[in-house]
């Protein structure tokens, strides 16, 4: 049997695998969360997939609360590194020190910088130069750290959740694209409703909150990992995927006259990788052993809002990304006739 394929058996195990995993997660987070449910459901599809999340939101929004939330229902190692525009390269990998044994001898140590745990909140990650930023790729691709020539591999599972502030906002720097391509979403997280709002108010101003209960280990992740992978996906939805993805890509045979306006570079080769998985983990979640059309449509926000670059001309009409992906959606057909 290949990865691809599961007996029906297999499938319903996955599938009360992950949905019972979600209720539970749900039950948790509602101690010091109200409402979000998007923002959670994309949070929890990275991790079940296997990626890394970035979130987008004005400060205030308990963007750091839920990341720290997350992590203890998972029972994951956290670290969180505030990015600062004084913060360094090796104040987030690590760095070598000089140490002397008790015979007098000299040598170098390596000292781990905070990125060596399983989640790692950058926190206002556009709050620091790009050279700092950078620092990151490594960690987020490969899962390892290279210091003084010497590979030193990260342990698994391994996040980057990182939060970042409106780049309109004063003293931010905008993520290098390379860098926005490693992550599988860009999550926007927005103010509450008056009803939410009154709720978070009352409540963080009354009793402290139950503490968040641990419901999985690493182990449990990885695991999750695989399921989420072996998922089947029928050929002519994961067409779709790479359909919408081709599509942001301006002067190319087929792409509609808008992209070639208001697009100055699309989404590449991850961002199909991005529907695919995401569908896959977004179908277990709702208990579901099947990806399906609409799998792929809910996540092209997240997935394509941080890989598509707006022209001048867009902005210059006031066109947002947003309203780009609304049309693509509107326009790009989820079948094509053969």
């Amino acid at each position: 049997m290949s990865d691809s394929t599961m007996t029906v058996e297999e499938e319903a195990l996955a599938v009360s695998q992950i949905r019972e995993s979600r209720d539970r997660i749900n039950s948790e987070l509602s101690k010091v969360i109200v409402g979000q449910e998007d923002v959670i459901e994309q949070l929890l599809i990275c991790l079940f997939a296997g990626g890394h999340c970035l979130i987008t939101g004005a400060p205030g929004l308990a963007k750091t609360l839920l990341v720290r939330s997350v992590a203890q229902i998972f029972h994951l190692n956290f670290q969180r590194i505030q990015f600062t525009p004084d913060l360094m390269p090796t104040d987030i990998t690590g760095t070598e020190i000089l140490e002397q044994d008790e015979n007098g001898r000299r040598s170098l140590e390596f000292v781990p910088g905070p990125i060596f745990a399983n989640v790692v909140l950058a926190d206002e990650i556009n709050r620091t130069p790009p050279k700092t930023q950078a620092a990151l790729l490594e960690a987020m691709q490969e899962h390892q750290v290279t210091a003084a020539g010497r590979r030193y591999p990260l342990e698994e599972p391994f996040f980057v959740l990182a939060t970042q502030n409106p780049i309109e906002m004063e003293g931010t720097y905008p993520l290098p694209e390379a860098q926005l391509d490693r992550f599988l979403f860009n999550v926007l997280i927005d103010y509450l409703p008056p009803a939410d709002e009154l709720s978070v108010v009352l409540q963080t101003t009354s009793t402290k909150p139950e503490p968040i209960e641990p419901l999985f280990t690493g182990a449990d992740v990885m695991r999750f990992h695989q399921l989420v992978r072996r998922v089947p996906i029928a050929d002519e939805v994961a067409a779709f995927a790479v359909r919408l993805v081709g599509a942001t890509r301006p002067k190319r045979d087929g792409t509609p006259d808008f992209i070639n306006q208001w697009v100055s570079w699309g989404a590449g080769l991850r961002a199909a990788q991005t529907l695919v998985l995401g569908g896959k983990a977004r179908a277990l979640l709702a208990g579901r052993a099947h990806v399906n059309m609409d799998d792929i449509a809910t996540l092209a926000h997240p997935a394509l809002r941080h890989r598509v670059l707006l022209s001048y001309r867009a902005e210059a009409e006031g066109v947002t990304i947003e309203d780009v992906i609304d049309r693509l959606l509107e326009t790009v057909p989820k079948t094509v006739k053969p």
